[in-house]
């Protein structure tokens, strides 16, 4: 096998991706793409990583049915309304009933976006 191996996969927020990306370019050069990756992420809006994490533990109390990995899609497409929910949700396994998807974003009008 060619490269390296994966030894431990985590759904994380792209906003802590960023930073960790930001800390490690101060230290060193980036590589291709991790380079790619860090522009990607510098171009849409997110919250912060200390809201994220918030928003995250709000959302895996409000339904800890859901998996992580729909947690992280929902704190990093910062949806707007029910809809952009029911997209996120389209293929997951555990489908939130109306009331819960209009406290995920109770939740999320808690927090300021950033740009």
């Amino acid at each position: 096998m060619i490269g390296k191996e994966i030894i431990d996969s985590e759904a994380i927020p792209s906003s802590k991706v960023k930073e960790i990306l930001e800390d490690f370019s101060q230290d060193n050069e980036l590589n291709y793409e991790q380079n790619l990756t860090l522009n990607h992420l510098s171009r849409f809006k997110r919250y912060s990583v200390e809201d994220s994490e918030e928003i995250m533990e709000k959302l895996q109390e409000l339904l800890p049915n859901l998996r992580t990995r729909a947690i992280v899609h929902i704190v990093d497409l910062v949806p707007e309304d029910l809809a952009d929910l029911r997209l996120i949700f389209a293929k997951e396994p555990y489908q939130p009933t109306k009331e819960e998807m209009e406290g995920i974003l109770e939740i999320l009008e808690q927090y300021d976006v950033v740009e």
